[in-house]
């Protein structure tokens, strides 16, 4: 089984709490989201978030709507969450959220550990489109977050982003 990695960072010129209080709201994934994944809520809003909080959405796959259910297992505000999938396109993901307050503002940094389906097609898939795919969602990601957190305080400098690593472990 390989055991894929993705891991992000970005600072944004906001205050901790109000990083924090963002991503603490599962209706807000719809907006950092790239609208070609078709990305839909179905848990009622407003969904409030804690640990063991159920959150079900549905994404839009190779033409195909493909269920996923994620569990909230840690909840620790204003400085990490991670949710895990229960039910959805990986054999398994795991995304730890974490805050950090710098003097610039605070760091986002995401860790993703995934599993894909499918043995080495599975494998063929991410060397062909997956990790790219993965990729490209974050990176619209960081755009939108630079974007909402400079709405919110004009007058505060850019927000930067380190690389998008993805890297892969054979277990």
């Amino acid at each position: 089984m390989k055991i894929y990695s993705l891991h992000t960072e970005q600072l944004v010129n906001e205050p901790l709490t109000n990083v924090f209080e963002f991503f603490s709201r599962p209706e807000n994934l719809s907006k950092i989201t790239p609208a070609s994944l078709g990305f839909k809520i179905l848990t009622p809003s407003p969904i409030e978030m804690n640990k063991g909080t159920l959150i079900n959405y549905t994404i839009r796959l190779l033409f195909m709507r493909v269920r996923w259910t994620t569990l909230i297992t840690v909840y620790d505000p204003p400085h990490k969450f991670i949710d895990e999938q229960l039910k959805g396109p990986y054999s398994f993901w795991h995304h730890t959220h974490t805050f950090k307050e710098t003097e610039s503002g605070t760091l986002i940094i995401d860790d993703v550990r995934y599993v894909l389906p499918f043995s080495i097609l599975g494998r063929i898939a991410h060397f062909l489109f997956v990790r790219k795919q993965l990729k490209k969602i974050f990176s619209y990601r960081s755009t939108v977050i630079s974007e909402i957190f400079k709405s919110y305080n004009q007058n505060k400098s850019e927000s930067a982003m380190s690389e998008i690593k993805i890297g892969g472990l054979e277990v």
